[in-house]
């Protein structure tokens, strides 16, 4: 990835054009005095619905984040590293390929309007999965390709969505996507936030 404070060797592949990688709501508080709260069921039930959670590592999380943000039931997305063992690192930090950390990409989501199983199947068709520690051009272990699950039913899907893959014959090499327990996710500087939404661009491939 590029920016004006760090960048690391590698690159992401824009349809539009080449960039280097490897580089409020407002509170209105509680209704007052003389203000309408709302009894219609259906506003009810979607602010009560349970959102959860969701980490992938796919390679240069700008175009990973892109992807998942145009997810219906998607309702949130930062990127991020997780997986490491440094406490609250940089992206200087993570792109000299020694504290353990991969980029990722943390969602929140609505079970009610996408499954996990679906948000899998964005993960599987925006990665090669039979590349270790490298996606695309960008290459070191902090681009491995890592699920994070973070309860027992996110680990028997996503391992039962990697059998499937493999039982398909789509790859000839061996699918080495991990399949880990969610670490610590630490949000990446808030450059990295959005960041193809914030230069114009539409995504960013990596395979």
């Amino acid at each position: 990835m590029r920016s004006s404070i760090f960048v690391c060797l590698g690159g992401c592949l824009f349809a539009t054009a080449p960039i280097s990688c490897a580089q409020s709501t407002a509170d209105t508080g509680p209704a007052t005095a003389g203000q309408a709260t709302t009894t219609d069921p259906a506003a009810k039930a979607a602010a009560e619905t349970k959102m959860e959670k969701a980490t992938f590592a796919a390679g240069c999380f700008w175009g990973v984040e892109a992807a998942f943000r145009k997810v219906k039931g998607v309702t949130s997305a930062a990127v991020g590293y997780s997986g490491g063992s440094l406490p609250n690192p940089t992206y200087k930090d993570v792109c000299t390929d020694k504290t353990g950390h991969a980029e990722v990409v943390q969602l929140e989501y609505d079970p009610a309007q996408v499954s996990y199983e679906q948000l899998l199947e964005v993960y599987w068709s925006i990665i090669d999965p039979t590349t270790l520690n490298r996606q695309g051009p960008d290459f070191g272990t902090q681009y491995r390709s890592v699920i994070f699950y973070h309860t027992p039913e996110q680990k028997a899907a996503a391992l039962a969505s990697k059998e499937k893959l493999a039982r398909s014959a789509k790859y000839q090499r061996p699918i080495v996507t991990a399949i880990e327990p969610a670490a610590e996710f630490w949000r990446a500087e808030e450059y990295h936030q959005r960041y193809l939404e914030k230069r114009g661009l539409s995504g960013c491939a990596v395979h």
